[in-house]
């Protein structure tokens, strides 16, 4: 029997012998001192909790959890199972501290004892359900970069439909149905298993190899990928072709270079352990929860780990393109959100933005004013302004009182097209006259903003919704030269998301990088929580 079976076993056994002992509470004839020192302790107990106060105002300080028999004990029992099954999903299971409460539940003499503890249950109960929904950590208390807006629901609102509902039913229904979230699941549980048999073995003691090497790095190479299931049995004790093989489907597994050399990026991902995968997949759950809403028929999908944007209709990728995020220095990383794009702007102005007009083009134009002569020099009015006739020097970040634009053209920053999703951070996505980029493995160097490798194919898959000839209407716009603003007539939801582990509908789970340590310093808060990592038996 496995140590989770034995526990949920012995909750069952303490949940039946509580049952038996409440049922003195609910007998006929129950003194009405009894009911009013229940009520009168319910009230005591939750005016700590304005939600809960209000929730058993309303039913008027009746129990839903320590009557005896009945739907009481269903819920009971659905709670206990819920908390016992938390780890599951990689929740903070000592933060509800089952133990606790039964305790608490059994130690309950008295009618006023029972008040109390049916308050406590509530209390648990919230816990459990807002963060088997929408997650156990606050999104932004963990880094600054991660502006999700998560989709709470109103704390009062989970006990009022809990006491309508069938209760297993209830806790079913709280985390994310989507495919992801139940892929993440499963994916966990194979990690954990694999966890308990020892990993995938030895770590490759080299810092690169390559095809045609031979000897003892070589097969230790050789087992840990068969262990990963990238390689079937084999003898080889060289780099073949069957080898270069399976290192390339790794790479591509991982989003490194294809080239089937065990270079040193690559041999660092090889060598990480089941362990560090399992966060990973722990912390993209935890994720899934903060993300656990609507993401609209038709959306936009930017993992700024994977460097990809996507189109979805329906769950399904339309388009995708290579992107690239912001850079790692924190005051250039990419921010996580949603919002939705209303339209494009085809020729578009740069408006270079005030952060990037006086760190990097002020210091520039104080050493010569003719610098960046790509740019115009625009006053408040929005004037041009002759660079002659400004003492750049008599300025610093602070006092400087022009905006530098640059005009439409194809060595514009932003290329020849942009895509507007208007939100307080300034963040869009555009093309780019710096083609070079998206030939690299990794991908960070924008300011924050997400480049797109196919702008135009991109443009072309947002506009075939609402023209027959997307791409002549796009070319007509653009052959004027003119900055123009074509608006989506059905506007799609974007959503920037970071996972470092993320599934597919066929294949493996795919693995990125943590380029900016956002998924480190967020398995971090959940170990202090109380999640923990398991080895499962089977």
């Amino acid at each position: 029997m496995t140590m989770f079976m034995a526990k949920r076993r012995i909750g069952y056994a303490l949940i039946a012998a509580l049952t038996v002992m409440f049922s003195q509470f609910a007998a006929p004839g129950a003194a009405q001192a009894q009911v009013t020192a229940f009520k009168q302790a319910v009230a005591e107990a939750a005016a700590r909790d304005k939600d809960i106060a209000a929730f058993y105002q309303a039913n008027d300080y009746k129990g839903i959890w320590t009557g005896g028999f009945g739907r009481d004990a269903s819920r009971r029992k659905a709670l206990f199972e819920a908390i016992a099954s938390a780890d599951e999903h990689g929740l903070p299971v000592a933060r509800y501290d089952a133990e606790g409460l039964m305790a608490r539940l059994k130690a309950a003499k008295t009618a006023r004892d029972r008040g109390f503890a049916e308050v406590e249950m509530s209390r648990t109960f919230l816990e459990l359900a807002r963060d088997m929904q929408t997650g156990a950590l606050v999104p932004s208390r963990i880094d600054d970069g991660i502006k999700r807006a998560v989709p709470y629901r109103e704390r009062v609102s989970y006990l009022v439909n809990f006491a309508k509902s069938n209760p297993r039913g209830f806790f079913r229904a709280l985390p994310p149905k989507t495919h992801e979230y139940a892929r993440l699941m499963k994916e966990k549980l194979r990690l954990e298993r694999l966890l308990a048999k020892g990993g995938w073995g030895q770590k490759v003691p080299a810092k690169s190899l390559k095809p045609g090497q031979s000897g003892n790095a070589v097969v230790i190479l050789r087992n840990r990928l068969m262990a990963m299931g990238y390689l079937r049995r084999s003898s080889s004790q060289t780099y073949d072709a069957n080898l270069q093989a399976a290192v390339q489907q790794f790479q591509l597994d991982h989003g490194l270079a294809a080239d089937g050399v065990a270079g040193a990026g690559t041999m660092t991902e090889i060598n990480v352990d089941v362990a560090d995968r399992l966060k990973s997949v722990i912390v993209a759950m935890e994720r899934e929860r903060w993300f656990n809403t609507e993401r609209g028929k038709r959306h936009v999908l930017v993992n700024i780990t994977d460097f990809t944007a996507k189109i979805l209709d329906n769950d399904k990728v339309t388009f995708e393109t290579r992107s690239v995020v912001g850079a790692t220095s924190h005051d250039r990383r990419t921010p996580e959100f949603s919002d939705v794009m209303e339209f494009m702007v085809i020729n578009p102005t740069w408006n270079v933005p005030r952060s990037i007009t006086v760190k990097e083009y002020l210091p520039m134009l104080k050493r010569n004013p003719n610098a960046a002569g790509h740019l115009r020099i625009v006053d408040s009015r929005g004037r041009t302004v002759s660079r002659g006739a400004v003492n750049f020097g008599a300025y610093n970040a602070k006092t400087f009182p022009f905006a530098l634009k640059q005009p439409p053209s194809r060595r514009n920053a932003l290329g020849l097209v942009k895509f507007m999703f208007p939100n307080k951070y300034n963040i869009y996505l555009h093309d780019t006259p710096a083609k070079n980029l998206f030939a690299r493995e990794t991908r960070a160097y924008s300011h924050g903003c997400i480049r797109l490798h196919q702008p135009f194919e991109f443009a072309y898959t947002l506009l075939a919704k609402q023209t027959r000839d997307p791409q002549g209407e796009f070319k007509r716009h653009l052959d004027t030269g003119r900055e123009s603003v074509v608006p989506l007539e059905q506007p799609v939801p974007v959503h920037l998301i970071y996972r470092t582990a993320y599934t597919q509908a066929k294949g493996r789970t795919q693995f990125r990088r943590d380029i900016y340590g956002r998924d480190a310093r967020i398995w971090n808060a959940l170990a202090k929580a109380g999640v923990a990592l398991r080895a499962v038996q089977g």
